[in-house]
């Protein structure tokens, strides 16, 4: 589980917006490609989540599975899978650069492993699909608010 799959896209807008966003399960459905559901199942005392259930459909990925989540002000997010089906370790984050001008830098890290035979080759190109899609979305749905 050491090799990771990372990209970054700049957005328009300040960190904060950036963050609140990201934060925003609810409205996952709306804008993350292949999220049926995002469920806050815990919340942390300052209203994010903690512990998120997630319903997704992106092929060859179909699951059901809950994230726990750590956060650090709105400079990064990170995640671990607790429990899935098709999954067996789901790893990321996202990392935030305040480039002024009301502009950050949005990095994606992310690993993961499923438990279907998968060649390593063929998991980081579905790694870098789901983060160009989530990272192309997230712009999106930022610049758009």
């Amino acid at each position: 589980m050491a090799e990771q799959t990372t990209s970054s896209i700049i957005v328009d807008a300040a960190p904060s917006a950036v963050m609140a966003v990201i934060a925003d399960f609810a409205a996952y459905p709306e804008w993350a490609k292949g999220v049926r559901t995002a469920d806050v199942r815990r919340s942390t005392a300052d209203g994010r989540g903690e512990q998120v259930y997630f319903e997704l459909d992106v092929p060859p990925i179909k699951d059901e599975y809950t994230l726990a989540y750590i956060w650090d002000g709105d400079r990064q997010v990170t995640w671990t899978l607790v429990e899935g089906k098709m999954l067996r370790a789901l790893n990321g984050a996202y990392v935030l650069r305040d480039l002024g001008g009301s502009r950050t830098e949005v990095t994606y890290r992310l690993s993961l492993d499923v438990s279907i035979p998968l060649i390593g080759m063929l998991k980081r190109k579905g790694e870098k699909i789901l983060i160009d899609t989530a990272l192309k979305g997230l712009k999106k749905r930022v610049e758009s608010a």
